[in-house]
C-alpha cells in the first residue's frame, strides 16, 4: 500500500490557510538552531524533527503534534480531524516525511510547505533566493 503524502502548500497559499483558518497550527520541524537563528515565520510551534546534538528523529514528534491538536480551541468536530496542520522546514523535504507519519499515526488533516522557510540551493550554494517563506516576503522573525 502506497504511503499518503500530506497536501503541499506553497509559502503563499500557507499564509492564506493560516490568515483564513484562525485554528490551523503552522508547526516549524526544523533543528533548534535553524529555528532560533536563520528565523521562523511568525506564530509558528517549534516541535524539531530531528535535533541536535544526535540527529535522530524526535520520538516525542506525534505526541507532541497531538498535544498540540488536543489543545486547539474552537473546532467543531475532533480536533485531530478539523484542525488543519501545516509543516514547515528549510526546502521541504522534512517536512514531507514528518507530514507523511503524522499521516500514518491517524491525523489526516496535514499539509506541508513544499519549498519550505528557506527554498532550494541556488547555483552559488545559497538558499533564499530562489523560494521559500522568506524568499517570499512572508512575516517571519529571528531571535
Amino acid at each position: 500500500m502506497a504511503e499518503k503524502d500530506p497536501a503541499h502548500l506553497s509559502p503563499q497559499e500557507a499564509h492564506e490557510l493560516l490568515r483564513e483558518n484562525p485554528r490551523a497550527l503552522l508547526i516549524d520541524i526544523r533543528s533548534s538552531m535553524e529555528f532560533l537563528f536563520v528565523g521562523h515565520p511568525v506564530g509558528a510551534v517549534h516541535i524539531p524533527w530531528m535535533d541536535e546534538p544526535d540527529w535522530t528523529l524526535n520520538p516525542r514528534f506525534v505526541p507532541e503534534v497531538r498535544k498540540l491538536l488536543l489543545g486547539s480551541v474552537g473546532s467543531e468536530s475532533a480536533p485531530e480531524t478539523g484542525t488543519p496542520v501545516i509543516l514547515i522546514c528549510r526546502s521541504g523535504k522534512r517536512s514531507l516525511d514528518a507530514g507523511r507519519l503524522l499521516i500514518r499515526e491517524g491525523i489526516p488533516n496535514v499539509y506541508h510547505i513544499g519549498e519550505g522557510f528557506e527554498g532550494e540551493l541556488d547555483e552559488k550554494h545559497h538558499r533564499s533566493s530562489l523560494g521559500g517563506w522568506r524568499f517570499h516576503g512572508l512575516p517571519w522573525e529571528q531571535c
